[in-house]
């Protein structure tokens, strides 16, 4: 059966935190626990500001107890270009995409299992590409429930619409009291309360309170940048401003137009309210995806009248107006922006005339900040470096898609080939050969960019090709060592997997390299050059079963990375001693590098290099004589090159050294035992497989 989310992550889902109290809306919540029960696709419709997002993670939160593959939140409104929407749900799966077989087979297979709720968040911007993806998983991916957010429907058949309106501004029940308060009143009391703590609802000005939400129509988005202001200003002030201001709405007809005229109406308000700088701000904050950081404001935003060292004041007064949200995660402080209120500062910035110079200057900063990302990338700071790489991958993406329309094939060029460490190793290879493969086609030459760019590509690049070459040179190898004579264990080496894990790294360095052997001058790429290389040389000297020179040339490897404090390329300098200790018939030492490599792998997130050095760990342990042990990593590593992408290398039939190490485990323990060990192994979340191997670590191991 294939692994389900649920069982490759040990985890519910990524449903992030709610930030406040949910208020009211009872009875949609209760009308979408019933049609998830009865349909496999919900959308929930409405327009902008009426809570559809919120309602959404809040049905979502209620409902994962019944969704043993977890619930998975995938925000779209960052996604400009439909053709990654895909790639934008592997990623909310926390999947790489370290893969070359179709992306969809991936994400059904990663989806297939125990059941799971998948929630696609503003579908209405890529509605066709959306409405088509939906078809394909609901019938290739039978335990699947899907919930999506949308100003339309999908348009599905089976789809199962609830139109999401305002709040009711009818009292819920009851004469007088907090339980009498309608839902539209109870959500601008919990928000003023929050905005001004000693804000409190009376008798006295409950009307008032109800007058401000029935301005408003009970629209969420409204009545929530309406309360934050009674930091500024007394409840009294509020509504009169208001009545002000929506005096012009009072000949309204249509409902929906005039509930789009009223949002649009509250948001103006607050930007009038809203000091000259912050209203620019405001506009140009409007050119970000998903998020940003300080750093990120202070480069792109500032200018004129607006200082650098300004923005951070500025920026604080718009997140305490509730126009922008700040937040906290692994990359550290960051802050952004609901969508309605991003467009409205587009539009004012397209009438300030700057879109296309703050748009510039969001793709320079982005270019800058993968330069020093890659100048950095092999040192101490490599962890940090993915974090954040991770954290602005919706701003590379626009900045990447600028490039790509500038009449200068060079700026994306540079760009998509600068960026070559985050495709590589942070999961993103198969985006990045689309991005590097566009960027080529958009000019020749022999320039630095694109030499950089074909290295780039060469390097991320892995086809089936190269898969038949990493499984003939195994095969080979095999031959070769037992015409030398040399120790059985030796002939069982995971050269297959290692040329996988290598990715470009290859066997074949050509692929890696380029016929004519260039690699990029400068930075971190020159370095990373030298660092393959050698694990390249260490590959070709295993397959040749020089494993005294293996050795010589891995210890190289790791003291170049120990230099720079680079931890990624040195767990192949781990995996490559370690399987030069094999080759000598040192099963203890070689256990012990195995799982130096597979911690390094793990903690940096690379499954490809951590289902290599649990197979190499699991031959180790068959020449120690833990056997059963032996069996039940061989088990786990199939279950890891499934996760993976690349299933075909956890079958015995990939490679010689699988097919000869599971024929002689199964005559060791006997084909029954061995077959019940693989099953348990298989069995074991990838988290209770690293514990099963910390079992043997010393205690003050560090992970």
């Amino acid at each position: 059966m294939a692994a389900s989310v649920r069982e490759d992550h040990a985890r519910s889902g990524n449903l992030p935190t709610e930030a406040n109290v949910f208020i009211g809306r009872g009875g949609e919540l209760a009308r979408i626990a019933g049609l998830l029960e009865s349909a496999r696709l919900v959308t929930l419709t409405g327009p902008g500001g009426v809570g559809k997002s919120r309602l959404a993670l809040r049905a979502a939160h209620e409902a994962q107890g019944g969704f043993p593959g977890g619930a998975w939140l995938v925000e779209l409104s960052p996604l400009t270009d439909a053709s990654l929407l895909t790639h934008a749900v592997m990623e909310a799966l926390r999947h790489p995409d370290q893969t070359v077989r179709p992306l969809r087979d991936v994400l059904v297979e990663q989806l297939t299992g125990s059941p799971v709720l998948l929630v696609l968040d503003t579908c209405e911007h890529i509605l066709q590409p959306c409405a088509r993806l939906v078809s394909e998983l609901l019938a290739r991916v039978p335990g699947l429930r899907i919930l999506t957010t949308s100003r339309q429907p999908l348009a599905v058949p089976g789809e199962q619409v609830l139109a999401l309106g305002p709040l009711p501004l009818e009292p819920i029940g009851g004469e007088g009291g907090d339980s009498g308060d309608s839902a539209a009143v109870a959500l601008f009391t919990a928000r003023a309360s929050a905005a001004v703590p000693e804000f409190r609802v009376t008798g006295a000005n409950r009307a008032q309170i109800a007058a401000i939400c029935a301005r408003l129509d009970g629209i969420p988005l409204a009545i929530e940048l309406a309360a934050v202001r009674l930091r500024g200003m007394p409840l009294v002030r509020l509504l009169e401003g208001l009545d002000s201001r929506f005096d012009l709405l009072t000949a309204r007809t249509e409902p929906l137009l005039a509930r789009h005229q009223t949002l649009r109406t509250a948001i103006g308000w607050s930007h009038e309210l809203c000091t000259p700088l912050e209203r620019l701000l405001w506009a140009r904050l409007s050119v970000f995806a998903g998020g940003w950081d300080l750093e990120a404001a202070e480069i792109v935003c500032h200018g004129g009248p607006l200082a650098t060292e300004s923005v951070l004041a500025v920026l604080s007064c718009l997140t305490e107006k509730s126009v922008v949200v700040q937040e906290a995660d692994g990359a550290g402080l960051r802050f952004r922006m609901l969508d309605t209120l991003r467009d409205f500062g587009a539009q004012w910035l397209d009438g300030l005339g700057e879109t296309e110079s703050v748009r510039h200057r969001h793709r320079d900063y982005y270019r800058w900040l993968a330069r020093r990302g890659e100048h950095e990338w092999l040192g101490s700071a490599q962890r940090a470096w993915a974090e954040r790489m991770r954290a602005e991958h919706a701003n590379l993406r626009l900045a990447v898609e600028e490039c790509l329309a500038d009449p200068d094939p060079s700026c994306a060029l540079e760009l998509t080939g600068t960026l070559w460490f985050f495709w590589f190793a942070c999961g993103y290879a198969e985006e990045g050969r689309g991005y590097l493969a566009r960027a080529l086609r958009r000019g020749e030459g022999t320039g630095a960019e694109r030499v950089l760019a074909l290295w780039a590509q060469r390097l991320i690049t892995l086809t089936p090709d190269d898969l038949d070459a990493a499984q003939q040179v195994a095969a080979a190898y095999a031959r070769l060592a037992a015409r030398r004579g040399l120790p059985d264990v030796a002939a069982r080496l995971p050269l297959g997997g290692a040329s996988i894990a290598v990715r470009g790294e290859s066997a074949r360095s050509a692929i890696l390299h380029g016929p004519s052997g260039q690699a990029p001058t400068g930075g971190g790429g020159a370095v990373f050059f030298r660092l393959t290389a050698l694990a390249v040389q260490a590959y070709l000297l295993a397959a040749q079963g020089a494993f005294e020179r293996v050795a010589a040339v891995a210890e190289r490897l790791r003291a170049e990375c120990d230099k720079c404090g680079e931890l990624w390329m040195r767990a192949w300098g781990d995996y490559f001693l370690a399987l030069a200790r094999l080759g000598q018939g040192d099963a203890e030492a070689a256990a012990a590098h195995a799982r130096e490599a597979l911690t390094a792998k793990w903690r940096v997130h690379d499954r490809l290099g951590t289902a290599a050095a649990m197979d190499l760990l699991s031959a180790a342990e068959a020449g120690r004589g833990r056997t059963e042990r032996a069996a039940r990593l061989l088990g786990t590593s199939a279950r890891l090159w499934h996760a993976a992408g690349l299933p075909e290398l956890g079958r015995a039939t990939s490679s010689g050294f699988r097919d000869h190490h599971e024929r002689l485990l199964g005559e060791a323990v006997g084909e029954t035992r061995f077959a019940q060990l693989l099953t348990e192994g298989r069995a074991l979340t990838i988290d209770q497989a690293i514990a099963l191997v910390r079992a043997d670590q010393p205690p003050d191991t560090s992970w």
